[in-house]
C-alpha cells in the first residue's frame, strides 16, 4: 500500500503562491471598489480593503510604488487599482499588490491637486493677511524660469519695453521633470539670499498637467510662502491654475502680464507723469507769485506803511489821556474815601468809652479784668481796678449800696 503525501503548510501555500502569480489574468489586472480601513504605514507602504456589494479585497502597495501616486487615498474613495494577486505566505492571505491606483470619475493628478489645496488652504497659506504689496517702483526683478523657453524671453522684452533703467536677473531653473520641484526650491533660495531683487517672477509657458505639476507640488508652495520677496506666480495659459498662484502675493496669468504687473508703471507715462506735475507746479508758483505781488501792492497803499510815525503818535497821545483820566479818577475815589474815614473816624470817637472818661466817667474792673456794671455782681472786700482818662486806681469794696425799685438798699 502506498502511503499519501503529507504537504507541509509552507508547501501548501507557496503552491497556490505559484498557481496566482502565473494565472494570466491574476498577474495583471485592474481592480474597482470603494476603499476601506486605510492605512499608511510608517514604514511607507499603504495597507487598505476594496470592496463592492459582493465582496472584500485585501490590498497593498508597496512605498516606492505609493510614492509614484501624487494623491493620498481616503477611505469611501472609489478608485481603480492596477496590479496583482498573490499569497502572503506568512499568514496564508491572499492580496491584491497594487501598482498605481486612479479615482474613478477624476485624475490622479487633478486629486492630489484639489487634496493639497484643500490641505494648504486650512494651513492659512492662502489667507490674504500674508499677501506682500508689490514695490511701485521695482529696479530690479528676479526671473525663475527656464533660460531657454519662450517666458523668459517675453518678460526681459516686456520689462525692457516698459521700462530700460529695470535691471534682470534670471535664476536657470528646471520647470518640467522629475527634478523640477526641487530646482524651483532651490531657485527661490538663492534669490532671496542674494537680496538684490524687490519682486520675484515665478513661472513657464503652458502645458499639460502633467507638465504644470511641478508648480503644485507642497514643498514648491512653501517655499513661495516663505519667501521674504512678494512673489508673482505665471504658471502656464490664462485658464491654468496652479498651487503656487493661490500661495504667490499676486497671481499673473502668463509671464508676459507678470512683467507689466512688476513694472506696473511704464517709463513713458512716469516721465509724462512728471512732467504734468513740472508743468502744474510752475502754473501754482506762478500764481502765487502774481497774488503775493497784488497783496503786496495793496499793502503798499496802507496809511501805517506810508506814514508809520503817525499812528505810533496817535497811540502815544491816546496812552496819555487815558492816564491822566486815571490820575484825576484816582484823586476823586481817594478825596471821596479819605471823608468817609473822617466821618466814621467821629462817630467812633463819640461811642469811645475814653471820650465819656474825659467828662469825669471812669470804667470799674474786677481782678481779672472784666467791666462790672451791677453793684449786685460786686461782693464786699472784692479788690477793683478803676480805669481813668489818665491812668488807673486800685481799690477794695467795703461796702455798697443796691437800688432796687428806685429804693436804696444799704448793705455794711
Amino acid at each position: 500500500m502506498i502511503a499519501p503525501k503529507v504537504f507541509t503548510v509552507g508547501q501548501i501555500n507557496r503552491y497556490i503562491k505559484n498557481l496566482l502569480e502565473n494565472d494570466f489574468i491574476l498577474n495583471s489586472l485592474l481592480v474597482q471598489g470603494e476603499i476601506s480601513n486605510f492605512k499608511a504605514h510608517s514604514s511607507g507602504h499603504w495597507y487598505f480593503t476594496l470592496k463592492d456589494a459582493t465582496g472584500a479585497l485585501s490590498c497593498m502597495i508597496f512605498r516606492q510604488d505609493a510614492e509614484e501616486i501624487p494623491f493620498l487615498p481616503e477611505n469611501g474613495m472609489q478608485v481603480i487599482l492596477y496590479g496583482r494577486v498573490s499569497l502572503y505566505e506568512r499568514t496564508g492571505q491572499y492580496q491584491l499588490y497594487g501598482e498605481f491606483m486612479e479615482p474613478v470619475g477624476m485624475g490622479a493628478l487633478q486629486m492630489a491637486f484639489e487634496q493639497m489645496k484643500e490641505k494648504l488652504a486650512a494651513e492659512g497659506l492662502f489667507d490674504a493677511d500674508f499677501k506682500r504689496e508689490m514695490p511701485a517702483h521695482a529696479k530690479c526683478i528676479a526671473v525663475v524660469t527656464s533660460p531657454v523657453g519662450a517666458a523668459v524671453r517675453d518678460v526681459i522684452q516686456i520689462v525692457k519695453r516698459r521700462d530700460p533703467r529695470v535691471k534682470i536677473a534670471v535664476f536657470p531653473t528646471l520647470v518640467q521633470g522629475e527634478k523640477a520641484a526641487e530646482d524651483i526650491v532651490r531657485s527661490l533660495r538663492l534669490a532671496n539670499e542674494w537680496g538684490g531683487a524687490d519682486v520675484i517672477i515665478l513661472g513657464r509657458g503652458g502645458g499639460s498637467m502633467e507638465d504644470l505639476w511641478p508648480f503644485n507640488e507642497e514643498k514648491v508652495a512653501r517655499a513661495v510662502f516663505a519667501s521674504e520677496i512678494p512673489v508673482i506666480s505665471a504658471v502656464g495659459h490664462e485658464t491654468d491654475f496652479t498651487i503656487t498662484d493661490f500661495v504667490s502675493d499676486l497671481r499673473a496669468p502668463t509671464p508676459s502680464a507678470a512683467a507689466e504687473l512688476a513694472t506696473a508703471i511704464p517709463l513713458e507715462s512716469r516721465i509724462a507723469m512728471l512732467e504734468g506735475m513740472q508743468e502744474r507746479l510752475w502754473r501754482d508758483v506762478s500764481a502765487a507769485m502774481v497774488s503775493s505781488r497784488r497783496r503786496l501792492e495793496f499793502l503798499k497803499e496802507r496809511p501805517v506803511l506810508k506814514r508809520p510815525l503817525e499812528k505810533l503818535h496817535q497811540l502815544r497821545a491816546d496812552v496819555e489821556g487815558q492816564s491822566q483820566a486815571m490820575q484825576r479818577e484816582t484823586m476823586r475815589r481817594l478825596e471821596k474815601n479819605a471823608g468817609r474815614l473822617a466821618a466814621a473816624q467821629a462817630r467812633l470817637e463819640s461811642v469811645s468809652p475814653f471820650s465819656v472818661m474825659k467828662r469825669g466817667y471812669a470804667m470799674i474792673l474786677n481782678e481779672a479784668g472784666q467791666p462790672l456794671t451791677a453793684a449786685a455782681d460786686v461782693r464786699e472786700g472784692q479788690k477793683l481796678q478803676i480805669e481813668m482818662r489818665d491812668g488807673r486806681l486800685y481799690a477794695a469794696v467795703t461796702g455798697k449800696a443796691v437800688i432796687d425799685d428806685g429804693k436804696e438798699k444799704t448793705v455794711l
